[in-house]
């Protein structure tokens, strides 16, 4: 993977022509790659300066059932990219295309995955991230947090603990994290089992906005777990253009679900996405073609057998 830095360094030497907002998320491993990252934006000299943590999400009733469908005012109005970045840091300000800086951090569900993706415990992770999200909170960086393995485990199997994931996400919130990313990166996630994880992170006291899923498709539920969550009131999901992606430490696990067909997905049951799914099936048929791999969206290869016709 490319280093952040040189990453940023040629997006800011050669914007690309957007007529729309473009938020650019870094994963930063340490506090030393975000500094680089913050140097590299040309936004001076990194300060260690503490910023006070966003404070914890409000308790709700035991026993309360999680949030309706009609959660948020327009039910139907799903997330731009940038919901919730109120003043995002701009590092290109002589370029005409509008875009901003955001860093992830990951940590996982369970100690054995943690160990074998960041070669630390889940505690240990949590520790690193407090100087980094304090810096990034004083440099107005919006930052996300992601949850892995969280409906199953390559090392210690299916049953991850619900619980758990919601402590390990009330954690990142209360850290400073603007959202978090709650994911089944192995593809384990079944329509029961992601209902029992929503449930014990309504009952965290978590709020729905503050949430994001992410849905691998190894065994093809991707779709199918992210309209429960729908259902649940869930608004910001993750995908991959041509279902593009995968993960070292989970053998076998296959990419994102597909831009393409959660897009597709979405506007069949009446919500407003903003996203051209036609223009987006070009792009998945573009992406895979130049690394010489198969387009993994049914619905983007529908469409595209239909508009040749």
């Amino acid at each position: 993977m490319a280093n952040s830095a040189e990453v940023l360094n040629h997006i800011l030497g050669h914007p690309p022509q957007a007529s729309h907002h473009i938020a650019y998320n870094f994963l930063i491993p340490n506090l030393k790659g975000l500094k680089n990252l913050i140097r590299a934006s040309g936004d001076g000299n990194p300060s260690t300066e503490e910023a006070p943590p966003t404070p914890p999400p409000s308790p709700k009733p035991e026993g309360e059932e999680p949030a309706p469908i009609t959660s948020t005012e327009d039910p139907n109005e799903m997330p731009s990219s940038t919901s919730g970045v109120d003043n995002p840091v701009e590092p290109a300000k002589s370029s005409s295309t509008p875009f901003s800086v955001e860093i992830s951090l990951f940590t996982a569900a369970t100690e054995a995955f943690s160990k074998a993706n960041t070669n630390c415990t889940i505690a240990e992770s949590l520790e690193r991230f407090k100087p980094i999200v304090s810096l990034a909170k004083s440099r107005n960086l919006r930052v996300r947090g992601y949850v892995s393995v969280a409906l199953g485990c390559p090392y210690e199997g299916p049953n991850v603990s619900p619980s758990k994931v919601a402590d390990i996400t009330a954690t990142l919130l209360e850290m400073g994290a603007d959202e978090v990313s709650v994911a089944d990166t192995t593809g384990m996630g079944t329509a029961p089992r992601t209902q029992e994880l929503l449930k014990a992170l309504y009952s965290a006291g978590i709020a729905n906005k503050d949430l994001a899923l992410h849905f691998h498709d190894t065994y093809g539920q991707a779709l199918v777990n992210s309209v429960v969550a729908l259902e649940y009131g869930i608004r910001t999901f993750d995908s991959s253009v041509g279902g593009l992606g995968g993960c070292p430490y989970a053998k076998g696990a296959t990419g994102n679900v597909a831009t393409e067909d959660l897009v597709y997905c979405l506007h069949s049951l009446g919500a407003r996405t903003g996203v051209d799914v036609e223009k987006m099936a070009e792009i998945g048929k573009w992406i895979s073609s130049e690394l010489g791999r198969p387009n993994d969206s049914r619905a983007g290869k529908a469409l595209l057998a239909r508009l040749a016709s």
